[in-house]
């Protein structure tokens, strides 16, 4: 490949959004729009990339860090003055460029790869990304001579009748030749309506200086799908959910219902892993083979290993090992650290702590701040009470214990191995080693209280019948 350059126009407010977060940052699958074109962008092997900002300009150089160089359109005057801010950076190289919108996340690395090629092997000076839409209203057409040459890019509310009834359209995608960009790019006038620079209008001067004008077709309209407002988000949400379902199940990863499974672009789900309807995987989550997750899971940034259930959960910047059963109902909090084989209940929270191999917990507890071993049973409605008020504190609660019902651990403490806590225990000192600790008080039985009680009271009553 030639030497190969990218500038990605992100510098438009984009106000049909309304919304305070810049436009090309709003997520798609997790991740931001302008971040998916980047991400295309570097991995065809492009020499340089310049991303053209404004609005917003310090929260999308903090997005794409260093993954781009950057240019400042401080006034918003069309595409064609956007481009030319990279004069600066591009201007005098020898070589090819693409220009991609930065509302364009639907847009694949292998369409970038082969507009380029397909530019590159026609020798033109400009080539077009196009594709054929079943209503092209409010698009660009493309219109081709008997030989199939482009001869002119028309706007809708200059095309003919006859030009209307063309479905393949201008996709706002191009490649040109670097110099011949940037030369032509100040010959651009704003003799228009809006009194902007048009980028379109670069085909039409080079066409009209004998210059060979190309267009690549891309196969699938849905990549070209421009975000301008929240409709159309949704839309680019729902497509690349889709294909990011297609390729899991592509890798023998079964999903019951891609429709009502959310996958970041990120995340990676090995073979035999199941995931059931409502499932949502954020961030860069992993989940090794033979998993079942969902119905109605929610995992953040953790790591799942083989075959764990996570049912009807939350799991948040989390480690889980391997067959480890997760649920239903439980959420696990960040930092928590989950050995394997362990069992995680119904209303069980789990909050920076670690359980070894075989531990359970299997409902309604609370688990923060924990150091939890092997083999340790934590009965039903079990806390450790991690907060002072002031500060938080570790529970340590060695190997092989045996926590009764309804304790509570007061941390500071250590559970000492193979130690039992009695239910319904109050534990604010340490345990030694294979002991039984009670802390509760004694009971006391008051036979005939009851009887006593009723005599009493029926007796009040009746000082007050007359």
């Amino acid at each position: 490949m030639t030497n190969t350059y990218a500038i990605v126009l992100a510098a438009g407010q984009g106000t049909r959004m309304k919304s305070d977060l810049y436009k090309v940052l709003h997520p798609v699958c997790g991740k931001a729009m302008v971040a998916h074109v980047i991400d295309n962008i570097v991995s065809i092997g492009t020499d340089r990339v310049v991303t053209i900002v404004g609005h917003g300009a310090e929260k999308v150089e903090e997005t794409l860090g260093t993954t781009s160089e950057y240019a400042l359109q401080d006034q918003q005057l069309g595409t064609a003055h956007a481009v030319l801010q990279a004069e600066s950076l591009l201007g005098d190289l020898d070589g090819t460029t693409i220009v991609v919108c930065g509302d364009t996340p639907l847009i694949r690395a292998e369409t970038m790869r082969a507009l380029i090629t397909h530019h590159n092997d026609t020798n033109a000076k400009a080539t077009i990304l196009t594709a054929i839409a079943e209503d092209p209203t409010g698009y660009g057409r493309i219109i081709r001579g008997e030989d199939g040459q482009v001869l002119r890019n028309v706007e809708q509310k200059d095309a003919t009748q006859e030009e209307q009834q063309v479905t393949e359209i201008n996709t706002g995608t191009y490649c040109f030749n670097n110099r011949a960009l940037f030369e032509t790019l100040k010959k651009v006038n704003n003799d228009n309506a809006q009194g902007e620079y048009y980028l379109p209008d670069v085909l039409g001067i080079l066409k009209s200086e004998g210059a060979l004008i190309s267009a690549y077709v891309t196969e699938d309209f849905s990549e070209t799908l421009g975000v301008n407002d929240r409709i159309v988000l949704s839309e680019a949400e729902r497509v690349m959910r889709l294909r990011l379902a297609k390729k899991h199940m592509e890798n023998g990863v079964t999903i019951i219902n891609p429709e009502h499974t959310y996958i970041s672009v990120d995340a990676k789900i090995g073979r035999d892993t199941l995931l059931q309807p409502g499932t949502i995987i954020e961030g860069k989550t992993v989940i090794g083979e033979g998993c079942t997750i969902g119905p109605n899971s929610q995992l953040v940034d953790s790591v799942i290993g083989d075959g764990t259930t996570v049912h009807s959960s939350v799991i948040l910047q989390s480690t889980i090992g391997q067959h480890t059963d997760i649920g239903p109902f439980a959420h696990i909090r960040p930092e928590s650290n989950l050995g394997n084989h362990v069992k995680i209940g119904n209303f069980v929270e789990v909050k920076k702590s670690s359980l070894g191999e075989g531990s359970k917990a299997s409902h309604l507890s609370y688990i923060g701040d924990a150091e939890v071993g092997s083999n340790v049973n934590i009965g039903c409605g079990t806390i450790t009470v991690n907060y002072d008020g002031q500060e938080k504190h570790v529970t340590s609660i060695q190997d092989d214990a045996f926590v009764g019902c309804n304790s509570n651990l007061i941390a500071p403490v250590t559970v000492g191995k193979g130690s039992y806590v009695a239910a319904g225990s109050t534990i604010s000192d340490n345990i030694p080693e294979e002991t039984l600790a009670i802390g509760r008080a004694r009971q006391v039985n008051k036979e005939g209280y009851v009887r006593k009680m009723k005599i009493k009271n029926s007796t009040k009553q009746g000082d007050h019948d007359d």
